[in-house]
């Protein structure tokens, strides 16, 4: 049995038909044994994210459900957006495997040809992945980053429900990623989790006679969790490493960062006094 929290950074009101299709798709690709749990955006923001102030604020929840994930028995967590936000943080904090859709879509395309390209909402939203990329360390590994024209991501729920909004979107999608691929792009990455999930929806998965693969990073997460849950349990339920990058407080700090900052890092357990 595995069990994966995969963190949506959409308000489930303003994105009923994404969060529809999402559940969908993820439930048939699963593993037979594999439980997922969806988890929206509840408090504040959810509609935003490509703005850094709104990410910030959206992180902050993401991190209390990354914590509560660990509480409630999850074996992985997943944030299925692509600027990945918390994700550092949310690494540094729980000790089961978390991936974000940035990263480990970036990751697989550089496995499945030599470059790729990025096709996202708009110049704004761009900046925030070509950063990431860079701290990945494959901008190497990029080819170029397009855009279509989508000011308010928002408005990319209405494909779910337009069948002309739909098509409209679909096509402008794929003019850029053939501009991509003409000038030597190998694979496209969609720029937007919600966008993967359009264009599997339509079995949109390629282009060129298949000859140049397009991204679903949202299931790219769902088998990456499974197989790490899988060989964390092979290797006797070690996975991040908690030299430097990923280190938690010591047990000795623990109670003077808990006095400063509230009840943070519960997994950590304070050192026994010596005169206990």
């Amino acid at each position: 049995m595995r069990k994966i929290m995969y963190q949506s950074l959409t308000r489930f009101d303003r994105w009923q038909g994404y969060n529809k299709e999402l559940a969908g798709m993820l439930d048939r690709a699963k593993q037979p044994d594999t439980e997922i749990a969806i988890r929206c955006i509840e408090t504040r923001g959810g509609i935003g994210d490509q703005f850094h102030y709104l990410e910030s604020i959206e992180a902050q929840e993401v991190l209390r459900n990354a914590q509560r994930a660990e509480e409630e028995g999850f074996d992985a967590f997943v944030i299925g957006n692509i600027g990945d936000p918390g994700l550092r943080e949310a690494r540094e904090l729980v000790k089961i495997p978390v991936f974000g859709l940035c990263e480990t879509s970036t990751h697989l395309a550089s496995m499945m040809g030599r470059n790729f390209s990025l096709v996202t909402g708009n110049e704004k939203h761009l900046t925030r992945i070509e950063d990431n990329i860079r701290r990945y360390g494959l901008q190497g590994n990029l080819h170029s980053g397009r855009t279509i024209s989508l000011e308010r991501l928002v408005d990319l729920e209405d494909a779910y429900h337009d069948e002309q909004a739909r098509e409209r979107l679909i096509s402008e999608f794929c003019a850029q990623a053939e501009v991509a691929a003409r000038d030597g792009a190998e694979v496209i990455i969609p720029g937007i989790g919600v966008m993967m999930v359009l264009l599997a929806s339509r079995g949109v998965h390629a282009i060129r006679n298949g000859s140049v693969p397009i991204i679903n990073g949202s299931l790219c997460l769902l088998k990456f969790a499974e197989a790490a849950i899988d060989m964390r349990r092979a290797m006797g339920g070690h996975w991040t490493s908690r030299r430097a990058l990923y280190a938690m407080p010591t047990p000795r700090q623990i109670l003077e960062l808990r006095d400063a900052y509230g009840d943070v890092y519960q997994s950590v357990q304070p050192e026994e006094s010596s005169n206990a």
